[in-house]
């Protein structure tokens, strides 16, 4: 019998004043796998990550981590094992990218445990395994925007956590940096194993390169599965309204909308 996986929401709605984002809300991300959330704007999918990682308050329903409702855990543990990297993400000017990816180790230290070779030993991975390594000592506002966003991951990384958030990473990326972020986050959860979820808005991107997608409408979960069983002619005119014609990506093989 297979393990429940670590990370779910279960009945979860969020409001915001009188206006309902996520309504009685069940999603359950796959261990191990990269999954991406879809759907149009004001769905929810922010939403829906700010909450998986406890950021974002709930009005019914809970996130479990790991068989335990997750705000019932403390900061620090939560820290340990799940990591997020916001949307435009800020940082105080002058601040370098091996100043930046430190800050990933801050749930690892305490009054009684400082810096430490395994804290060197996890900044110099990330950055390694980001590329950032001859970038370290740059300040950050010097940096291409592609480059700034490896830094934000390799922080992210460098908090070594078995689970990784991501909210819309891509933004402001033109089309040859996205597909550079995006192969990284792929090879980083292939070699790794890390679970991995994050928001996209393309979704001919989302089908090259997720496991798993999540499409939401009107604040649930209208469909998930592997991308052949979601990106379907029917589920983009369901879910975004768009007719369209699917076919097979002709160098991946995965799901391409065309819209009509």
């Amino acid at each position: 019998m297979s393990q429940p996986s670590r990370l779910m929401a279960k009945d979860l709605s969020v409001s915001f004043g009188k206006s309902s984002v996520l309504n009685e809300l069940f999603v359950t991300i796959p261990d191990g796998s990269l999954t991406v959330i879809v759907g149009p704007n004001a769905c929810g999918k922010s939403t829906l990550l700010r909450s998986l990682a406890r950021l974002q308050s709930v009005q019914k329903g809970q996130v479990v981590l790991d068989g335990k409702a997750i705000h019932r855990q403390s900061s620090r543990s939560v820290a340990r094992r799940l990591a997020i990297l916001p949307q435009m993400p800020t940082a105080p000017e002058g601040l370098s990218v091996h100043d930046l990816v430190v800050r990933g180790r801050t749930p690892h230290q305490s009054a009684l445990r400082q810096w430490s070779k395994a804290d060197a030993a996890a900044v110099a991975n990330a950055l390694d395994k980001t590329g950032m390594a001859d970038n370290a000592h740059r300040p950050l506002e010097s940096l291409s925007g592609g480059q700034r966003q490896r830094a934000w991951i390799a922080m992210a990384l460098a908090q070594d956590t078995d689970i990784l958030l991501l909210d819309e990473p891509t933004t402001y990326l033109d089309l040859p940096h996205q597909i550079d972020l995006l192969t990284l986050v792929q090879k980083l959860n292939r070699e790794t194993g890390r679970t991995v979820a994050m928001v996209l808005h393309d979704i001919n991107l989302a089908a090259r390169f997720a496991d798993h997608i999540v499409a939401l409408k009107d604040g649930k979960v209208h469909r998930e599965g592997s991308p052949a069983e979601v990106i379907t002619e029917q589920t983009m005119d369901q879910v975004f309204a768009l007719p369209c014609t699917v076919i097979a990506d002709p160098v991946h093989g995965t799901p391409h909308v065309i819209p009509a």
